[in-house]
């Protein structure tokens, strides 16, 4: 089963000390094997693929990555990742979920949800639970936290639990005011820091400023906060519904081709794509299909 991560049995204060962000120097030929595998190796260039196949050729996530997840509030960008974060654990990556806006139950619950349906049966929901063992760990605090304290359970996680992936959900539950650029810009710096040093990826989840209407995409410079942010990460990625589609509906005027969200890259450090990919939402099964109609 998935393991809680609970701030009240576990003792983090031995994991405080903010990491280096100088940078070691070394011989280029030190990285020779890491060239070889970039250009000839598979996961190390792609890296981690998210579950839907046509973004596996345009999108992945690296080792030593942060990644920023935009997007308006309800518009989908925990649920994207929760889903991911299931494909992440489905291949034998360690993942960690540090989600302040849910108790862990719900967030399981979704998951299982995504995998199993609406009303997974119970022989399901412990399938789900054995085979995640040891996969998936989940961060056992809902509201606030303060950064050092998410940064100390971070640096846990990298040490205790050699965790390839963590999720921070979101940037505005971590203590620090929404006009505090100069906090966030330290904290992502710190998060950018860990992700090197710890060869891990980093989900950061952002909500985004409304846009001058609701049927206009939020860009990466629409990200609450501090703009400098989207500057440090690796990727910003935004989770965009197709509120016309909806509006549409809505009216008795019915779109079924148009995807009902977007995944739009506005940033791949990495990578050489940058665009949008349309999704098909699955009410039963609270997830993201590639097609319309599958899946249920």
């Amino acid at each position: 089963m998935a393991h809680l991560l609970q701030p009240d049995v576990i003792d983090f204060s031995a994991y405080m000390q903010e990491t280096d962000t100088a940078h070691n120097v070394r011989s280029a030929a030190d990285y020779a094997d890491q060239v070889t595998d970039y250009f000839h190796g598979e996961e190390l260039h792609r890296g981690c693929m998210l579950p839907w196949k046509k973004t596996h050729d345009k999108l992945g996530f690296l080792p030593g990555e942060v990644t920023l997840w935009g997007g308006m509030s309800g518009h989908g960008k925990s649920a994207i990742l929760g889903q991911a974060c299931t494909e992440f654990a489905r291949t034998g990556k360690r993942v960690v979920i540090a989600s302040m806006e849910m108790k862990p139950m719900i967030t399981l619950a979704r998951m299982c949800r995504q995998e199993y349906g609406r009303v997974p049966s119970v022989e399901a929901i412990q399938k789900f639970h054995a085979w995640t063992d040891g996969l998936i760990w989940i961060y056992d605090q809902q509201g606030a936290v303060k950064s050092a304290q998410m940064l100390a359970v971070l640096r846990y996680c990298v040490d205790v639990i050699k965790a390839d992936h963590f999720v921070i959900d979101s940037l505005m539950k971590c203590g620090m005011a929404e006009d505090d650029y100069t906090a966030q810009k330290h904290f992502v710096d710190q998060l950018c820091a860990i992700a090197m040093d710890a060869n891990m990826h980093i989900h950061l989840v952002a909500h985004s400023r409304k846009t001058k209407d609701e049927f206009t995409p939020p860009g990466k410079m629409d990200v609450k906060g501090t703009g400098s942010i989207t500057d440090q990460v690796s990727n910003v990625i935004t989770v965009c519904r197709n509120k016309k589609k909806e509006a549409d509906a809505s009216e008795g005027i019915y779109r079924g081709t148009d995807p009902d969200c977007l995944l739009i890259c506005d940033k791949q450090r990495n990578g050489e794509w940058e665009g949008k990919i349309g999704l098909f939402f699955n009410p039963e099964r609270m997830r993201f299909e590639e097609t319309q109609g599958a899946g249920f």
